[in-house]
């Protein structure tokens, strides 16, 4: 399963692996983000919380499977992490972070498509980032995950997407030109500097916000995004077929607001037409219209494993913040009116007037009853469903598992 272009894949990320990190630093700063989040998977995935056997396919530095095993360090959670990848450099790098940090993790260096017989697993959870655009075969990849996924299990994936990435490739071609896979890597990063400073004004790459910060990520950044020998992107219909190739079905795309098209178009003829479509075109066109998603990230369980109960009108489901507490959502409301920020696309959300006395309730200890005691009934009932569904849609508010 691998050629040229894939050997020289694997000696980039061992000469620059990636992302850049300093084990040195670790303690100052956990990288936190989707997925694998320790409540996002216990809200879109599991709906409770539960022993984790979680596998790091193609783990990089180890930005993920560094923030759920600390994660499950804090939460007192059973289970384990494993890391998987084939750099050298990189598991030097993750090894360091988790002795720093003190987590008991294991460490493999094969590459994911030797997982089937491997005699690893079966894995409660699957992290797979940033490397099935990478493969010669990403539904071979896929299925080498699914040879050590548990029964039940579920995975957290990322590819790149094409329209947020509106002028990477672009410059990717020219550097093809330019600074040859044939000239040495230090070499041709010269080049690619170079390129990046005199890039003409009408240059796409240039008007991307997506990559304002393309100096900061140090060489491995900067290779990983415009020297790769193997970069291709999805469209979120190119990559829900992909899933269901391998019998996969989608249990969340993160955010689940930005592949709501209505948020986008307030016009009601158009929303009735939005309401007529079914789910995948619906986010199809989201896409298109957004025009700035540069990944997909997606919870996704075998198309046979039943989805989880995640009822908020439950009295006793138990609400809870990602990470920013709901306080700091609710002093951000001004005028009835909450602004969620996709990069640099801003959805207004208008929000009852009971939101932010709700929110601010919300500690991740009180049940939904609990939160509503100072309510009447019917108005906490309708309130509670804008303000949930919306901050749910965020991916900022999730239920306690």
């Amino acid at each position: 399963m691998t050629d040229q272009t894939d050997q020289r894949l694997a000696a980039q990320y061992e000469a620059h692996p990636y992302p850049a990190r300093d084990p040195r630093q670790e303690t100052r700063h956990l990288w936190v983000g989707s997925p694998s989040h320790l409540r996002e998977i216990d809200h879109w995935l599991f709906g409770q919380a539960r022993p984790l056997r979680a596998l790091f396919a193609g783990g990089g530095t180890g930005d993920g499977a560094i923030m759920l095993a600390q994660q499950m360090a804090w939460a007192g959670r059973a289970g384990h992490v494993t890391w998987l990848d084939r750099s050298l450099a990189a598991r030097r790098i993750v090894e360091a972070r988790a002795e720093a940090r003190g987590l008991d993790m294991s460490f493999e260096s094969r590459s994911l498509l030797d997982l089937p017989g491997s005699g690893l697993g079966p894995f409660d959870y699957i992290d797979c980032c940033g490397v099935l655009h990478h493969l010669p075969d990403p539904a071979a990849g896929l299925a080498a995950l699914l040879s050590v996924l548990a029964p039940g299990g579920g995975l957290g994936l990322m590819v790149y997407a094409p329209h947020g990435r509106t002028g990477v490739y672009m410059v990717q071609d020219a550097l093809a030109r330019l600074a040859p896979a044939s000239e040495p890597a230090e070499a041709r990063l010269n080049l690619a500097r170079r390129v990046l400073r005199h890039l003409p004004a009408t240059n796409w790459l240039r008007a991307n916000p997506n990559f304002t910060d393309i100096t900061q990520g140090g060489d491995a950044g900067l290779y990983d995004l415009l020297l790769n020998p193997r970069d291709r992107a999805f469209t979120v219909d190119a990559f829900t077929t992909l899933l269901a190739g391998a019998g996969l079905r989608v249990a969340c795309l993160v955010e689940p607001m930005r592949y709501d098209p209505a948020v986008l178009l307030p016009d009601a003829r158009l929303r009735g037409r939005i309401a007529e479509l079914d789910e995948g075109d619906r986010a199809a066109l989201a896409e298109a219209l957004a025009g700035n998603m540069p990944t997909h990230i997606a919870y996704c369980l075998r198309q046979e494993t039943a989805a989880p109960s995640r009822d908020h009108r439950d009295p006793r489901a138990v609400p809870i913040a990602r990470e920013t507490p709901m306080a700091e959502f609710a002093s951000r409301i001004r005028q009835g009116v909450l602004t969620a920020q996709f990069d640099a696309l801003t959805v207004p959300m208008p929000m009852p007037a009971l939101a932010q006395a709700i929110l601010r309730r919300i500690d991740g200890e009180r049940s939904v009853a609990e939160i509503a005691e100072p309510f009447a009934s019917r108005a906490f009932d309708q309130a509670w469903d804008v303000v949930f569904q919306a901050l749910n849609g965020m991916n900022r508010l999730l239920l306690r598992g």
